[in-house]
């Protein structure tokens, strides 16, 4: 479970305000909105659109990857049956005092769809996307410049109400609860899991993710890239 705890240090600009301010969150949750809209329909060219020049992201099975390489395999896996939706459960965002920097928080479900050994199941993973967001300054629209994800807790769902596959205890102890049956099953498949995502159960990588939005939020310089 999440700590009952305030992980943040101080608030900024998340209800009510100025018209300009509300404007300017609402941007930023309509962009977050994109992923599970456009990524699930294969609208590339609308998604690729939510991200600045230089963006990267992070997922369970790709690890960090700049957005235009991320969008290629995300074609590659769709094309070779790879099965994945978003279940957007709720989006807010807080804008930095520069009101140039955002932060977008979106609540979501990620549902993967596997088969193993004439099995069909999903694997549901309650997660929060969290959007770096710059106004740009040129036109003065927001883009996500990074995207990473909270893993909070996922569970193996069976298709047909009763089967799900049997896996070994030991096997999947080895990757962090939040998002470990995602992983053992996206494993599976050959992807390469990274095992340095933030998830409740690990405190330390929790905090250093609030750290690091608070830095994104008051202007300084922010390193996502963890080994």
């Amino acid at each position: 479970m999440t700590s009952p705890a305030d992980p943040h240090t101080r608030t900024w600009s998340h209800i009510n305000g100025s018209s300009q301010d509300v404007l300017d969150r609402y941007a930023v949750t309509e962009l977050c909105k994109g992923w599970p809209v456009y990524r699930d329909a294969s609208e590339w060219k609308n998604y690729r659109s939510l991200f600045t020049d230089d963006a990267c992201v992070w997922t369970t099975w790709s690890s960090d990857l700049p957005v235009d390489e991320f969008i290629q395999v995300s074609k590659e896996g769709k094309k070779n049956g790879v099965f994945i939706m978003h279940r957007e459960c709720g989006t807010l965002a807080e804008l930095g005092d520069s009101r140039t920097r955002a932060i977008g928080k979106m609540k979501a479900t990620i549902t993967h769809r596997f088969s193993e050994g004439g099995v069909a199941y999903d694997v549901d993973c309650d997660c929060r996307f969290i959007f770096f967001c710059e106004k740009q300054t040129a036109t003065q629209e927001w883009k996500a410049k990074y995207v990473k994800l909270f893993y909070e807790k996922d569970k193996v769902v069976p298709v047909d109400g009763q089967t799900v596959p049997k896996w070994d205890k030991c096997e999947l102890s080895t990757y962090p609860e939040g998002y470990r049956h995602l992983a053992m099953a996206q494993a599976k498949l050959g992807y390469k899991i990274d095992v340095n995502l933030p998830t409740p159960h690990d405190k330390g990588l929790w905090k250093r993710m609030y750290g690091e939005m608070e830095n994104w939020l008051e202007g300084r310089e922010v390193d996502l890239h963890w080994a």
